[in-house]
């Protein structure tokens, strides 16, 4: 017998896959940044522009399994900053580089902002402690990016890799501290 319920085993299982697929992403996603991207600016552009998108895409999806957009409001918001980055940053391709990673500064900010009150929200599902502090460091980042833009230095495709890098990191500690805590969860509800 049992004293966990379905929904609340769903839920975990769902962010399980959620976070495996969103770390396999943003890991391929820096692969292709330095392996291919920093010396083909086309491939750089569209990765550029996809990185917003694929967020905008994986917040809907997510906020979907869980309830819909209306009673996510900090991933509705997530959802629709993370859209019009990705237009920002279409448009801002044509300006520079320094106006893409200021696009992107701010972005990081609000969406590191949104994550940290998803993560919040969660917290009785497990794991999110890693999500707050990517939320946090998503947020700082940010600050960092914007301050960037405003410099003389060359900017590429590399400078934003390891923001998708430590994200990536953030979402494979939060999928594994998942798996890990359903393994010792098993044993002990065979005892009840």
């Amino acid at each position: 017998m049992t004293n966990e319920s379905d929904p609340a085993r769903s839920s975990r299982a769902w962010l399980k896959s959620y976070y495996f697929t969103r770390f396999a992403v943003s890991a391929a996603w820096v692969v292709l940044a330095f392996a291919v991207a920093k010396t083909m600016p086309l491939v750089a552009a569209l990765m550029l522009v996809a990185y917003p998108a694929w967020d905008a895409v994986a917040n809907f999806i997510d906020a979907q399994r869980t309830g819909g957009l209306s009673r996510n409001k900090p991933q509705l918001l997530n959802f629709i900053i993370s859209v019009i980055t990705t237009v920002a940053v279409a448009l801002a391709l044509g300006r520079s580089m320094n106006a893409v990673l200021a696009v992107f500064g701010i972005w990081a900010v609000l969406s590191g902002i949104f994550q940290l009150a998803t993560a919040m929200r969660r917290w009785k599902s497990g794991a999110q402690w890693a999500m707050v502090l990517s939320g946090a460091q998503s947020a700082l980042a940010g600050i960092f990016f914007v301050k960037m833009a405003g410099g003389a230095e060359t900017i590429d495709i590399t400078d934003v890799a390891p923001y998708a890098a430590f994200g990536s990191f953030y979402f494979i500690v939060s999928a594994i501290w998942l798996t890990v805590s359903e393994a010792r969860r098993k044993p002990a509800q065979a005892l009840r």
